[in-house]
């Protein structure tokens, strides 16, 4: 106990400043407790409310997929760059060293590979793993319109409560079913179903029609995923326009980690998601990178 004697009356008590509380700069998450919000503080950046996460749980349905045959060598020279992993439990135990300090999305659902039907799925991973693993967010598969659509909603709010208990966003990620048409009608309804049920931000596709309208309706943030390798100009171009859209950020693996150049390729998306580099200098700068690097 600290001893009294000596010590002077507090005088500095400002009583003409009136107390202030910071809002919280993320869209719809003002209302989330502490721990929540410093979580995805660590996912999104403060200065520009946006995030670029490295998507590198694709293994966790397709096996060794081109680029993630290694991750040690492929993968963890890219780590500096992101702001976020977003990968498995098995990945993360077996080759992220423990010293990194970049904000981890855990992949917690699974259970089906890409030779049966990818949308029945269930919780993979028990919040208590989540929790000695200190990650920022889990990442929850959601398939509206699928053949399972019910028991992956049900596995996302599952997810928001054991979350919520501990202080842990849930990330929902609106898949796609090839047979299903991508439009922006489907996305406002797949990302406020999942708003609307609890998930605290989603991650869906983007659509160069009416994008805007799937952002707005929706009151929580949106990331938008990378999907299937592009050129880069084209990726670099629906970075950009989905950020100008209202998405507060991208969740890229296959664009980033497949390309030719991928240390380059992330550089030029980080500038345009936090900077906002329009689309053909930011082809300027990959091309300028990639060359120092050849």
């Amino acid at each position: 106990m600290a001893d009294t004697d000596g010590t002077t009356e507090a005088k500095e008590f400002h009583t003409d400043i009136p107390q202030t509380s910071e809002a919280f700069f993320l869209k719809g998450s003002n209302s989330l407790d502490w721990g929540m919000k410093n979580r995805l503080g660590r996912i999104f950046n403060p200065e520009s409310g946006r995030t670029v996460m490295l998507a590198i749980d694709h293994g966790y349905f397709m096996g060794s997929t081109t680029g993630l045959e290694r991750i040690d060598v492929n993968i963890l020279p890219l780590e500096p760059y992101a702001d976020t992993l977003m990968l498995t439990r098995g990945i993360l135990r077996s080759i992220v060293p423990a010293r990194t300090q970049k904000s981890i999305v855990l992949r917690v659902t699974g259970g089906t590979s890409i030779l049966k039907e990818l949308s029945n799925e269930s919780l993979a991973v028990d919040i208590e793993d989540a929790v000695r693993l200190n990650v920022s967010a889990m990442a929850v598969q959601v398939f509206v319109g699928g053949e399972y659509e019910r028991e992956t909603i049900t596995n996302m709010t599952r997810m928001v409560d054991m979350g919520t208990r501990y202080g842990i966003p849930t990330m929902a990620v609106t898949a796609v079913g090839k047979d299903m048409v991508r439009d922006a009608k489907y996305f406002r309804l797949a990302t406020r179903i999942c708003a609307e049920l609890g998930s605290h931000y989603i991650k869906t596709y983007y659509v160069p029609k009416d994008f805007e309208t799937v952002t707005a309706a929706c009151p929580v943030p949106i990331v938008i995923a990378g999907g299937k390798k592009q050129p880069v100009p084209d990726a670099l171009n629906m970075a950009y326009r989905a950020v100008q859209e209202g998405a507060a950020g991208v969740d890229m693996g296959r664009n980033i980690f497949q390309d030719d150049a991928p240390i380059a390729m992330i550089q030029a998306v980080r500038a345009v998601v936090h900077e906002d580099l329009a689309p053909d200098k930011a082809f300027e700068m990959y091309n300028d990178l990639a060359g120092q690097t050849a």
